[in-house]
């Protein structure tokens, strides 16, 4: 398969279901190229998670490289399935914010293990929308 999918980047709506599409399955690979071609060179991704002492959260950062390094262990070892339940979109001209609120399940159709909500920030060049930045939380 060629990169990007023009149905993944042409639209807000593309990218942000390829995001949710290419997490989600059965454990095993993921279609990190795909993952890849969605976002645009320096681009963050940025989870935060509790801190050693449960007092609070740190920001984790990483490029697009090191979130699919530190990913691809849980994803061979698990079924997981990431579904969006609700989404916001802001948007002025060649910039878009999207709140977008999810479930995590074993399943497709499971019972939800967990909820969060991703902060996506996205450019348009004028061809295409790249993700630039995400951030993200689960619930406590």
């Amino acid at each position: 398969m060629s990169y990007p999918r023009r149905e993944d980047v042409d639209s807000i709506e593309g990218i942000l279901n390829a995001i949710y599409e290419i997490i989600s399955g059965p454990a095993g690979p993921r279609d990190w190229d795909r993952e890849r071609s969605l976002f645009a060179p320096g681009a963050l991704l940025q989870p935060a998670r509790p801190t050693e002492d449960g007092s609070g959260r740190i920001r984790d950062v990483f490029d697009i490289e090191g979130y699919i390094a530190s990913r691809t262990p849980f994803f061979a070892a698990n079924d997981f399935h990431e579904v969006e339940v609700s989404r916001r979109v802001d948007r002025f001209g060649s910039i878009a914010h999207a709140w977008s609120q999810y479930e995590g399940r074993r399943t497709a159709d499971g019972e939800p293990f967990l909820r969060g909500v991703n902060s996506i920030q996205l450019f348009h060049d004028g061809d295409r929308w790249w993700i630039v930045s995400m951030v993200w939380d689960n619930e406590r």
